[in-house]
This record gives structure tokens, sequence and C-alpha cells, in this order.
């Protein structure tokens, strides 16, 4: 039995001008004679479709290519990796006010998705001496 890889620690948060989100669609459209389209479901699971991408220095480029053709066997393996929405931000009051534990820091919130790599590989574009790795992942329900 083997266990499922987890996103590297050292790898940044993804950015945010990249970010694309979209749930997969379920629906199955039925043809009508006439009048408005109507829908039914197709499948009762709904996958999350995420686009991102991640600045990456030198180091953090070996590992991500690591991590995509070794551990995850060019792509074709689960993964876990932080939820970029959830993962490491605050725990906030109804009037946005951070929630802070007893010594005074802020309470932090947690998630992880289990993903599977999306359609495309992992592009690779230069900006500056930085390494931009755009790419997709599917968000198991």
């Amino acid at each position: 039995m083997s266990t499922v890889p987890t996103w590297p620690e050292t790898l940044p948060r993804p950015e945010r001008s990249s970010w694309q989100s979209k749930l997969q669609d379920a629906r199955r459209k039925r043809q009508n004679d006439a009048g408005p389209p109507a829908y039914a479901r197709k499948f009762s699971s709904v996958a999350r479709l995420v686009s991102l991408s991640v600045m990456l220095d030198r180091n953090q480029r070996a590992v991500f290519d690591q991590f995509y053709e070794d551990t995850c066997k060019y792509g074709s393996t689960l993964f876990y990796m932080p939820d970029p929405t959830t993962e490491g931000w605050p725990l906030l009051t109804s009037d946005g006010v951070p929630i802070l534990a007893g010594d005074g820091v802020p309470l932090l919130m947690s998630g992880r998705w289990l993903c599977l790599w999306g359609d495309d590989v992992p592009v690779e574009t230069l900006s500056g001496i930085e390494f931009r790795k755009s790419f997709s992942v599917v968000v198991m329900p």
C-alpha cells in the first residue's frame, strides 16, 4: 500500500492574479423541441477545477520539478495540497477582527485538498530571475 504524497512545504502560496476556480459541470442538457433548455444531474460527486501559478526561485523550481516528475510520476498520481483559500489564514470575527489565542497569537485556519493534476502539464515561464509554474489541479470531492 502506498501513501498519498503531500505538496512540499517549501513551495510558496499560489499567486492571487492567476487564481481561477470553477466547479465541474455535473449537468446533462436535455434537448427540447422548443423553449429554454432543461438540465438533469449527470453525476452526484462534483470536483473543483482550479488553475493557479507559483513564483519560484531556482531551489523551489527543483523541488517543484522533483515533486511533479518523480513523486507524482509526471502528474499521474493523487496528492494532498494545502487549500490556498484556507490554510494559514487567520480566523476572523464577524467584524473581520482576528480571533486570538490566550497568548495573543491569531488562530489560523487549516485545510487541505486531495488533488489530481489537471489535463495540461505545468507550463514554465521566466519573470526576471524567477520561474513561474502555471498548472491546474482537480480537487476531488
